[in-house]
């Protein structure tokens, strides 16, 4: 897959879930024109089309344009977005684009139950494809209220008494695939309610941005919802931001370092990240290797990553599950130092200490400790 780097011509797709909220759409307090946003309720169904081989149904899209709400209904295989083919999303959205117009930015609306890691790809679309739409990020609404009970809520599996492992619920994958959370509802907790809630998220995803907010009122749209550029930019990643893996079992953050590399190098790269994603498979960790403890059962569903190189290049790596893309950029669009190469995981089962993902990447860089 592809990340385009020159998005003229084709607006910024954003993927918005809520965890426990009943009005997850974010306000602005402003009385600025909003720009033009489609937004995708995922919760209602309409009439079923059939054919011999297939079952198609119907979903409702609401098109705020020009202060007008215009009712489309797009049809897609089993009901869902995330469960149709990948390309059928972008069709449908880029044909009713045809129909109503061009818009400036789309805001897709999922369920509170949907997990982002399953549609953010389908709006990761190649160059090749020629997709006038790009993705410009993932935005989770936590409820601050309640969130913590969430999380601890017992996962299906483990209610059937049929769970082995640490407890994976569905507020655990949408905070861990968020690029941007708005923890909403803080005006019902105390300030150390608030602090401790915070302090759960970061454990679960470390490089997401936190805005604090009640009644979903954001400050300002632009910069912080609107326009992240999450899939193309870093400048704003802090990649030395440390998580505690110890406040959540269930799903952590690591990150580590290694010695700026060579162009050459850069397809090792590229064949360690698919050994991870792909296989989940850690490679040379082994039993009988020594340095490496054996990690395995582990599923990684957020990767960001930066690789500086020897003749002064940089590029940029993004991930979301099994899809990732390593890609060119300009150093004024990374936080790089110019020494480092910088890799960071989001996911289940990463263990406490990043030495083993470390030696790893070095190890497949041919720098055996």
């Amino acid at each position: 897959m592809d990340i385009r780097d020159d998005h003229e011509g084709g607006p910024p797709e954003l993927v918005d879930v809520d965890v426990l909220e009943e009005e997850s759409v974010p306000k602005s307090p402003t009385e600025q024109k909003p720009k033009k946003v489609p937004i995708t309720i995922v919760t209602e169904f309409g009439d079923f089309s059939t054919d011999n081989s297939a079952i198609d149904i119907e979903k409702s899209l609401t098109v705020n344009k020009d202060g007008q709400q215009v009712e489309e209904w797009l049809e897609l295989a089993n009901g869902c977005i995330c469960c149709s083919v990948r390309d059928t999303g972008v069709v449908a959205i880029e044909s009713l684009m045809e129909r109503q117009g061009t818009f400036d930015y789309i805001l897709l609306e999922t369920t509170g139950l949907a997990d982002p890691g399953n549609i953010a790809p389908l709006f990761w679309v190649d160059d090749g494809l020629g997709s006038t739409i790009y993705l410009d990020g993932i935005v989770t609404v936590v409820d601050g209220k309640n969130i913590l009970q969430r999380l601890d809520e017992p996962a299906p599996a483990e209610a059937q008494g049929t769970h082995d492992g640490t407890v994976l619920t569905t507020a655990h994958l949408q905070i861990s695939h968020a690029d941007v959370i708005i923890l909403n509802k803080s005006d019902l907790i105390t300030a150390t309610e608030l602090e401790n809630v915070k302090e759960r998220i970061t454990s679960i995803n470390g490089l997401a941005k936190i805005l604090v907010t009640d009644h979903s009122k954001v400050p300002n749209l632009e910069g912080t919802l609107l326009e992240i550029h999450a899939y193309d930019n870093l400048s704003n990643v802090d990649f030395n931001q440390k998580s505690h893996s110890h406040l959540d079992p269930s799903i952590s953050t690591l990150s580590f370092t290694v010695d700026k590399i060579s162009q050459e190098c850069v397809p090792k790269v590229d064949a360690w990240l698919r050994s991870l994603l792909w296989e989940r498979q850690l490679p040379h960790s082994q039993p009988t290797n020594t340095s490496l403890r054996k990690i395995e059962d582990f599923e990684i569903h957020r990767l960001k990553g930066l690789l500086c190189l020897t003749d002064g290049g940089t590029q940029i790596i993004q991930g979301v599950q099994e899809v990732f893309e390593i890609t060119e950029t300009d150093s004024r669009h990374t936080s790089a130092s110019g020494d480092l190469c910088k890799i960071v995981l989001i996911g289940r089962g990463l263990g406490t200490d990043s030495y083993p993902w470390q030696e790893s990447l070095q190890i497949s860089l041919g720098r055996a400790s």
